[in-house]
């Protein structure tokens, strides 16, 4: 009887211990402040209120940033405003991501400031930013950025029809591709919409879009294709870490929602699958906004099972990148033009970690 207590309160102590990587400060609060000043130094139009897409800012065709490295931006601004409780370095970049809208019907953000070209929209686009504005709606309360996220769930349910069986395409008047990059977001759009606003006809359109992911694009592996073509049925399939990141958030949170057990097992299988397929000699893929987007699906399994395994990576390859793929100048990359997109991403990710060393 004795050796029975002592092996269970010993295998309860590997258990509470195994967050320990929390235990010592990263250190990685000293990043943010040199990451924040290249961005707004080095990649920051002060005249316009604009980003530049690299450092290399000559550049023939586009003078600004496309829209997607604000995607990066606007969720890495939004973590940086809750880690520090001010409201500072997310309006700046709500300010230039509103030069990106269209009057064109239904209402959405174009790929391109507005002012300086018409341009093409893509609902991913648009999605990523409505989560963002939905996670500053949860923390501030401030009515723009729920109106912000409903109008881009608007738009992109306009992205649906039946061809392949359902689903979202990618880019709006391009209908050959259905991809996981657009379908895992909605369902995060509108799992966020429905927590907030309790209206059904979100949480049915996260549901339909989430089933027609799993049945399509999902391989035996538990990870995502990257899309199927249409007509034809041909699937592409690639696997990208924010694909799998997606829908494992999209999976943890409907655990959140409805207590229902099968979205739980299916989140730690995702997570599984892609420790398995990515995270190869001690590191990840190099890009770092996908791999942010993966982080954000760690973190919310994280909350439910206290698993850190993701945490502990991504823990050890964010001081690695800071380590080996940094310049003098404190740019982190492994190009010598340096993008806003992975400063945005590498920031977003010290962010959460210091969010979680915090909690701790």
């Amino acid at each position: 009887m004795r050796n029975r207590i002592v092996l269970a309160f010993l295998v309860f102590m590997a258990w509470s211990v195994k967050p320990a990587v929390f235990a010592q400060s990263s250190g990685f609060e000293g990043y943010l402040p040199q990451i924040t000043k290249n961005i707004n130094g080095l990649l920051k139009d002060g005249s316009t209120g604009l980003y530049f897409e690299t450092t290399d800012v000559v550049q023939k065709d586009n003078p600004h940033s496309w829209l997607w490295p604000l995607c990066a931006l606007v969720q890495a601004a939004n973590e940086m405003d809750a880690l520090s409780g001010k409201r500072e370095q997310l309006k700046p970049v709500v300010k230039a991501i509103d030069q990106y809208y269209s009057e064109k019907q239904p209402l959405a953000y174009q790929d391109y400031v507005t002012a300086e070209r018409l341009s093409s929209r893509f609902y991913d686009d648009n999605q990523w930013i409505a989560i963002a504005y939905l996670d500053a709606y949860n923390r501030t309360k401030e009515a723009p950025y729920l109106n912000k996220a409903i109008m881009v769930y608007d738009y992109m349910i306009t992205g649906i029809d039946a061809k392949a069986g359902g689903g979202l395409y990618w880019k709006e008047g391009d209908f050959s591709t259905k991809n996981t990059c657009s379908n895992a977001p909605a369902i995060l759009v509108a799992l966020q919409l429905y927590k907030i606003t309790k209206e059904k006809k979100y949480l049915e359109t996260a549901l339909s879009v989430y089933d027609w992911t799993n049945k399509t694009l999902r391989s035996p592996e538990g990870l995502f294709y990257d899309a199927i073509k249409i007509p034809g049925g041909e699937i592409d399939r690639k696997f990208y870490t924010y694909n799998a990141g997606a829908m494992l958030q999209a999976n943890a949170l409907l655990f959140t929602i409805t207590s229902n057990k099968k979205y739980l097992i299916e989140a730690q299988q995702i997570s599984k699958a892609a420790k398995n397929y990515f995270f190869k000699d001690n590191r990840l893929p190099g890009h770092y906004w996908f791999n942010a987007v993966l982080l954000r699906g760690g973190i919310e399994l994280y909350k439910i099972d206290k698993n850190s395994d993701w945490i502990n990576i991504f823990r050890n390859e964010a001081q690695r990148i800071w380590s080996e793929e940094r310049d003098d100048a404190n740019l982190i990359g492994q190009h010598k033009e340096k993008s806003l997109i992975d400063q945005a991403a590498m920031l977003e990710i010290y962010a959460r970690l210091i969010q979680l060393e915090k909690q701790k």
